[in-house]
């Protein structure tokens, strides 16, 4: 007589026996970025809240899958001060049995974690930092958020589709910014855009420096300058967001304000997104920003490997994650480039209220994967170590 066990027990049944992957999170404790300020009204590209809570919706939605196959993630999430402590955390984390770490840290205290547990896959999920993928890469280090010549590789494929080909440069005073803008100037070229002219600006309370952040005067067409837009970098936000439609001419503002490269968007409506967007939304009490979309795909790459290899050693495990093919809800497969950790992904670019364009754009050929057209090519080798 055949006996029937109910689907429930058979579920407590597996995950009693599942395997169970350790996950360790290093976050900044007290991040700038989440002061109460900037998170009320984030600036385009800025995070609206902690990447934690995508990874964490990522995982929930995971769970059935994984206890079909026998398989679990456990997450712990642990906040460090400086770059020293992010490097204490990787090696307990790695001695302690984690198959991968997880970051959402500034670049130097990612690269000091990264050292510290050589062994270990290292998801990062909150750092755009070019040299993270060039000079500054490392073997087990992978890059969920696109990195900023994606952004402005996307931005320049916009420009150049659309003939805005005359580009007015305005650039912030920090030294991110300088580096920013020599990506967007590199950029520029690559796609046979025109450099009009670049120019400074900073947001001073000294009286002495106010023309420096006037955008009448900063866009003004004094000796005979003409464009057909206006590319902002200001990592902080606070100048870029007052440019548009302040311009000495009726130019349209790409960049840091006005149209910007992201991520993701609670505005995509394409490829299930909308339900992403809600789903986040209904858990998080807030909208889904392009970092939270880095921490729900890293959520998804761990589920994705533990379910390719749910009893397999770490080497399976690793082999299975820097292998993995995941749907990030834009309409064909994600996947880590060899050459550098990053994740290949199409960029939606918008205003806040709308997708306008996404890019790769239309009519951008390469022989391989379009979506290659966006950062940091396998022939320029501008990472050595993998």
């Amino acid at each position: 007589m055949k006996r029937f066990i109910p689907l429930g027990l058979l579920l407590a049944l597996g995950a009693a026996q599942a395997a169970t992957f350790k996950a360790t999170l290093l976050v900044r404790d007290d991040d700038p970025r989440l002061e109460r300020s900037r998170t009320e009204r984030p600036a385009l590209g800025h995070p609206g809240g902690p990447a934690a809570q995508g990874l964490d919706v990522a995982l929930k939605e995971a769970k059935l899958e994984l206890d079909a196959e026998g398989a679990a993630i456990t997450l712990e999430t642990v906040k460090v001060g400086n770059a020293a402590a992010a490097r204490d955390a990787a090696a307990r984390a790695e001695k302690a049995g984690a198959a991968a770490l997880l970051a959402d840290l500034p670049a130097d205290w990612l690269l000091a974690a990264a050292d510290a547990a050589k062994a270990t896959p290292l998801l990062n999920i909150g750092e755009s930092a070019d040299r993270l993928r060039e000079a500054d890469c490392r073997p087990k280090l992978v890059h969920l958020l696109p990195s900023e010549r994606m952004r402005a590789d996307a931005l320049a494929q916009v420009l150049a589709q659309r003939r805005w080909s005359n580009v007015l440069l305005l650039t912030g005073p920090s030294p991110d910014d300088a580096a920013r803008s020599a990506t967007a100037q590199a950029a520029i070229k690559r796609y046979g855009l025109k450099l009009a002219a670049s120019k400074p600006f900073k947001l001073s309370a000294d009286p002495r420096e106010r023309d420096l952040a006037n955008p009448l005067l900063l866009t003004g067409t004094a000796g005979g300058l003409a464009y057909d837009v206006v590319w902002v970098v200001d990592g902080d936000g606070e100048f870029a967001r007052t440019l548009p439609y302040r311009t000495a001419l009726p130019r349209p503002v790409v960049g840091d304000a006005g149209l910007v490269a992201q991520a993701w968007s609670p505005a995509f409506e394409r490829y299930g997104a909308p339900q992403v967007s809600r789903r986040f939304a209904k858990a998080a009490g807030r909208p889904m920003q392009g970092h939270d979309w880095a921490g729900w795909m890293a959520g998804k790459a761990l589920a994705a490997a533990a379910v390719a290899a749910p009893k397999g050693p770490p080497a399976a495990f690793q082999k299975a994650l820097a292998e993995v093919e995941i749907d990030g809800s834009k309409g064909v497969p994600l996947s880590f480039r060899a050459w550098d950790g990053q994740l290949r992904q199409p960029l939606l670019l918008g205003d806040g209220q709308s997708v306008v364009a996404t890019a790769p754009v239309d009519g951008i050929l390469h022989p391989k994967n379009a979506l290659d057209t966006l950062g940091a090519d396998a022939p320029e080798k501008l990472c050595k170590t993998r």
